[in-house]
């Protein structure tokens, strides 16, 4: 039977595989000196964060965690913590549980009396749960939740006012955007534990087909409307993945990207200092954006025809088959085609191997205003002990067990398969240029952080996201509306979802 560290309790009923429980053995063979934190990166400049410039600074620091953080919380304290997050599961990578694994054997090494109660939760399961939770008083004194969710529980004032700072953090070393997604009115509630951005993903060998320039994918939006028509018109191939399906995350994480490029948003969520108050989305530059999704849609049909109902998921068959030519999605998509051309046969295998050998990544195209893509990521937040089970929050231990997670060594191996470090001198580690030389196509992915852009942060965004946004696309696309009643009618739609609140 497998061992687990001192002071670590999982609750395997929530783990949902005993298989998983046996990779908790594994041991971290490595020590690092200690990084002063006067080392951090500083606010990152969009021009410098290059694919070179990441590469240039992967692995030129070395970092201490046991270390830095004893300083905020002595290893010889004894308390006990509950947490919740969302685990590698059976469908993970092996390689993610490895690597949770030996976080709880190296937390459990530095805080040999800090007892933790482990829960794991299903991504679908869990926001419902922990609203249950929080509700019946039966909340994690800590739990690690996906950007957008952090916000509800704030605003509900269930979460603690918690941030880098009391983990031994400045705030200089996160992103902006994801500072921007723990603070609600003014008060910071989390801290960021990993973010990720998309990039642009096209076939080389359809480009060339099309009479386009197989290394270079469009640098506007513009563009990309034209690219998708002429590959459209000169091979009968589609040009772009369009997405559009309604109560699906996918459609805003490819649509918003247009809208803060043409000046617009659902609110003012691009602006530095949002007010999340002025509805932008029906602005010249919101019509804009839409008629650009209208135009591939409806007037070249040069996208899928099932872009109504389609996922990034339905958009990897025809990707892998040759037949369609750019997607917009995470650098793990170029490990799902592999494994998608590994499991073909015959002539589709052929296929699918030069689909794979033909893979780019390049930016999310600009627009008028800026270039922009979707800041994702997850959070790390300590709740309130009003709503916690047995109504107290052992506080050194939530910082212990922040400082450790969040640090420049762990929000970096965490991330390890498809993300990236929420601190930012986790990109000058050893790990990342670990990662860099392992997964393709990572320092395209990464170079887009610089360009991120948070959900509003408030609690009404995911129905604003899933259901009104993509309704939106759906009411233009489908001709049920003008482009500029479309726009109009969501605007009507938030401010009434806003004001409600």
């Amino acid at each position: 039977m497998t061992q687990f560290p001192k002071g670590i309790r999982v609750l395997p009923r929530l783990l949902g595989s005993t298989a998983l429980t046996t990779l908790f053995g594994v041991g971290l063979v490595a020590s690092y000196l200690h990084a002063p934190h006067d080392a951090a990166a500083q606010a990152v400049d969009p021009a410098d964060w290059t694919p070179e410039y990441i590469s240039s600074i992967a692995g030129t620091i070395e970092v201490d965690t046991a270390a830095e953080c004893s300083a905020v919380v002595p290893s010889d304290y004894e308390g006990k913590l509950t947490y919740w997050y969302i685990a590698p599961n059976e469908a993970s990578p092996l390689l993610d549980h490895e690597i949770d694994a030996q976080f709880w054997e190296a937390f459990g090494a530095a805080y040999p009396n800090i007892e933790v109660e482990i829960q794991s939760q299903d991504y679908n399961q869990m926001l419902n749960k922990i609203r249950t939770a929080a509700v019946g008083n039966a909340a994690p004194m800590v739990a690690r939740l996906p950007i957008l969710w952090g916000v509800e529980f704030a605003a509900k004032g269930q979460l603690s006012e918690f941030g880098p700072e009391d983990v031994g953090y400045s705030v200089e070393e996160f992103w902006p955007g994801a500072m921007k997604s723990v603070t609600w009115r003014g008060n910071t509630y989390g801290v960021p534990s990993n973010n990720e951005t998309m990039a642009l993903v096209w076939n080389a060998s359809i480009f060339e087909e099309a009479g386009l320039d197989p290394e270079r994918g469009p640098d506007t939006w513009e563009e990309l409307v034209q690219f998708s028509n002429q590959i459209k018109e000169n091979t009968g191939k589609n040009g772009y993945g369009l997405v559009a399906r309604t109560n699906a995350g996918n459609t805003p994480f490819r649509f918003m990207p247009q809208l803060w490029a043409y000046s617009a948003g659902a609110l003012d969520e691009a602006n530095d200092a949002p007010t999340y108050e002025t509805i932008a989305i029906n602005s010249d530059g919101g019509k804009a954006a839409l008629q650009l999704s209208y135009d591939m849609y409806v007037r070249d049909k040069s996208v899928p025809v099932s872009a109504l109902t389609n996922t990034q998921t339905e958009n990897r068959d025809p990707f892998i088959a040759n037949q369609l030519a750019m997607v917009i999605s995470h650098p793990s998509e170029y490990a799902a085609m592999i494994d998608r051309a590994a499991r073909a046969t015959g002539q589709e295998k052929e296929i699918a191997d030069r689909v794979v050998a033909n893979m780019r990544y390049g930016l999310i195209p600009r627009g008028p205003e800026r270039r922009a893509v979707v800041f994702g990521g997850s959070n790390l937040h300590v709740f309130n002990p009003d709503v916690v089970d047995g109504g107290e929050v052992d506080m050194e231990a939530a910082k212990a067990l922040v400082c450790f997670w969040a640090g420049p060594e762990w929000s970096t191996k965490i991330s390890w398969t498809n993300s990236n470090p929420g601190n930012l001198r986790g990109f000058q580690t050893s790990w990342m240029k670990e990662r860099l030389e392992e997964i393709k196509f990572l320092d395209v992915t990464t170079s887009m952080l610089a360009h991120g852009v948070p959900f509003p942060v408030i609690p009404e965004s995911p129905e604003i996201m899933n259901i009104i946004v993509p309704e939106m696309l759906q009411n233009a696309l489908t001709e049920k509306m003008s482009v500029a009643e479309a726009a109009d009618d969501a605007a009507e739609k938030i401010e009434s979802v806003i004001s409600g609140f």
